[in-house]
């Protein structure tokens, strides 16, 4: 029996990095994926990939920092695959900005896209599960948990998706609504979002190796780390876990 056998699961950011990932990882353990992502070139590549290899996906143009897309994807993906068991808040940005230069421009798009898409996604997925369960994971970050002076805006929105994931969390196991919301912490993992990141310095070489040295293991992490995380919580395996904070880093916070 795979692990998410029957199971409808919508991931945003399912273009790239870790949502692809996921993506991938959830098809080829049952479920069927709603791949979802701005960019129409790659989303569809994963998707086309995930059928090609004999799962089963489509993908689905979204804007999450858009109230209406959301509307509009959520009854898509109920028509074309069935009711949602499984919501992946995965689709993040990082602006580069210490708290003395980031604009305020910068800081209201990184909390649009990071913390409100995850208030409006939460909030459609549990009106669409409330009547039969599910499970909705929220990706943070060790700047959820810590601070990091380059990266001020997203530290406080991943801060905010750790926060609101409990308070949603502890809402509906009080409700009896049988959904779970759990949130996933990653180190610094390989992916473009990293790479884009850091491309933005004058000194990017020398930052990936700091961040490197500050990982206990030795190296960064790769998408698929994630990934199963990411499945575990999916699953029924963690039938007990809500309003956990699922921290994958590579010892970055134990120091």
């Amino acid at each position: 029996m795979k692990r998410v056998e029957g199971k409808v699961a919508l991931v945003t950011g399912g273009a790239m990095g870790i949502g692809e990932a996921t993506c991938c990882l959830l098809a080829r353990e049952g479920a069927q994926v709603a791949v979802t992502d701005i960019n129409v070139a790659a989303g569809e590549e994963v998707a086309q990939r995930i059928v090609e290899s004999g799962g089963k996906a489509r993908f689905y143009h979204h804007d999450v920092a858009k109230q209406e897309d959301w509307q509009r994807v959520m009854k898509e993906v109920t028509s074309d695959l069935g009711p949602l068991d499984i919501l992946v808040n995965n689709a993040g940005i990082v602006i580069v900005g210490t708290v003395e230069d980031a604009t305020l421009a910068d800081w209201r798009k990184t909390q649009e896209i990071n913390m409100e898409s995850v208030f409006i996604g939460t909030q459609e997925a549990i009106a669409m599960m409330k009547d039969r369960g599910g499970s909705i994971v929220n990706i943070s970050s060790v700047m959820g948990l810590v601070g990091g002076t380059i990266e001020a805006a997203y530290c406080a929105s991943k801060g905010g998706v750790r926060m609101f994931t409990k308070a949603s969390a502890i809402h509906c196991a009080e409700q009896g609504y049988g959904i779970r919301i759990n949130s996933v912490h990653p180190g610094y993992i390989m992916t473009p979002l990293l790479v884009n990141a850091a491309s933005t310095l004058p000194n990017a070489e020398d930052i990936l190796k700091e961040l490197i040295s500050r990982h206990p293991v030795g190296h960064l992490g790769e998408a698929d780390d994630i990934a199963y995380g990411i499945l575990y919580l999916a699953s029924d395996e963690s039938k007990f876990v809500t309003g956990s904070e699922l921290v994958i880093d590579g010892g970055y916070t134990a120091r």
